[in-house]
């Protein structure tokens, strides 16, 4: 039986501790938000009075994750817990963190440095009383994401608030306080002073958490996407031919592939948004619109994009290579057994295959391709998608081959016959070679 501690049980030791000992300790931040709302919250932070020193006296082995700020992560088994000391912020000189900060004993300043007032509500746990001095309680009612205090000094305060702001309204399916929203587009060039990587990771957070269709269009109402995703702005208004496209132009049809997302993977989120990415520089109409060699542009634009959010290597070969693939799915009739088998054991298959599905629903709506391959891939076992390799480079060279390109070549037309099913054995496999690549 699983006996470790749950992250809440360990807030709620944690708020006990500090309590039994004379300080003040609240459940803070976004859990309190989520479980007002009914949601069950990812991470539970606590704030409190007692300063970092005291913390780490009470609960020894916790480590300090921002002496700085007054922050420390209490551990126990595998949860974790942020608590922080009450405080206040001084000179965000650079758009990111504060410069200075003062600890504090009253809770009231904690909360006024927050972004949102969804966020400023302290909650304790065992009566239930939640602590509201900046009309938290009210916003989540209303369903309204309201920076608090001066929203011009909130989002210069750290930039990325401004894409914060869009994961929250995008994902609760909130709407933005208008003096908030305005300061958001006053502000939305400050977003090219964020790093790279927290942009990624912002973005990536509204197209993975729930309502991208309604945070893309957010970061479109206000500049944002426009200064951190030109690709992805010059979609709109790209029109495309109405028998394969009948709900519009590119930026339609991409919002509703990310209205359909579902959980989805970072990397099979970020392909529905870019699979169409190079069409605006391909478009061109001669007997109908067309966007020939669009496929290709795509990954080239798509590689540029995932360079400049500085992603993995590893992401980008998958991102580029769902870009890449996104279109072979209509040839699939008429494939050749080795080729289809080949398409069929690209890495990770199931997001090729749902990216498909999502395009295919957000345009004609046909799922014939989606089916049929779909049944191929369950109707067919990894041994029959990957053979045993039936001949090597060894028994060319035993056969009189020198070494070479042509080796590639020959192993290739031995792999396509066995994945045809023609041969299945080593010495079928000398036999073809023996014929269709004579020595000398």
């Amino acid at each position: 039986m699983n006996t470790a501690m749950h992250p809440e049980a360990l807030a709620r030791h944690i708020i006990g501790t500090l309590r039994q000992s004379g300080h003040q300790a609240w459940l803070v931040g976004g859990c309190v938000r989520d479980l007002l709302l009914g949601i069950a919250p990812k991470d539970f932070d606590v704030s409190t009075d007692a300063p970092p020193e005291r913390l780490l006296e009470l609960f020894p082995g916790s480590g300090c994750v921002g002496a700085h700020f007054g922050v420390v992560l209490v551990r126990r088994d595998a949860a974790c817990v942020e608590v922080a000391t009450f405080r206040s912020d001084r000179d965000y000189a650079d758009g990111r963190r504060p410069a200075a900060v003062r600890f504090e004993i009253d809770p009231r300043q904690d909360v006024l440095r927050r972004d949102f007032t969804i966020n400023g509500l302290m909650l304790d746990p065992e009566s239930g009383a939640v602590l509201d001095y900046v009309g938290g309680q009210a916003d989540l009612e209303g369903r309204l994401l309201r920076a608090i205090g001066d929203p011009d000094v909130r989002f210069r305060e750290d930039h990325l608030r401004l894409l914060r702001a869009i994961r929250f309204a995008a994902r609760l399916g909130f709407r933005i306080e208008p003096a908030t929203f305005a300061a958001i587009r006053r502000h939305h060039r400050s977003i090219l002073g964020v790093s790279a990587e927290r942009v990624r990771d912002e973005l990536t957070r509204i197209l993975t958490e729930g309502g991208a269709r309604r945070g893309f269009e957010l970061l479109d109402a206000t500049g944002l996407l426009a200064v951190l995703l030109p690709e992805v702005a010059a979609m709109k208004g790209v029109e495309q031919p109405p028998e394969y496209h009948p709900e519009g132009d590119v930026w339609v049809h991409t919002l509703l592939l990310l209205e359909k997302l579902r959980q989805p993977s970072p990397t099979l989120a970020w392909g529905a948004l870019l699979h169409d990415a190079g069409k605006p520089p391909t478009f061109r109409v001669a007997e109908r619109i067309r966007f020939d060699g669009h496929v290709e542009e795509g990954v080239a634009l798509t590689h540029d994009v995932l360079s400049r959010l500085r992603f993995s290597r590893e992401d980008m070969e998958q991102v580029e290579a769902l870009v890449a693939n996104h279109m072979r799915f209509k040839d699939v009739h008429h494939m050749r057994e080795s080729t289809l088998k080949r398409f069929l054991r690209l890495p990770r298959f199931d997001e090729h295959l749902e990216l498909h599905r999502l395009d295919a629903l957000s345009s004609n709506r046909c799922l014939e391709n989606y089916e049929l391959v779909k049944r191929r891939r369950e109707e067919l076992s990894e041994e029959r998608l990957r053979p045993p390799r039936l001949i090597s480079g060894d028994d060319l060279m035993a056969e009189g081959y020198g070494p070479g390109p042509r080796f590639a070549e020959i192993l290739a037309a031995v792999e396509d016959a066995q994945l045809e099913g023609a041969i299945a054995t080593r010495d079928e496999a000398l036999e073809l070679v023996r014929a269709r690549f004579p020595v000398g």
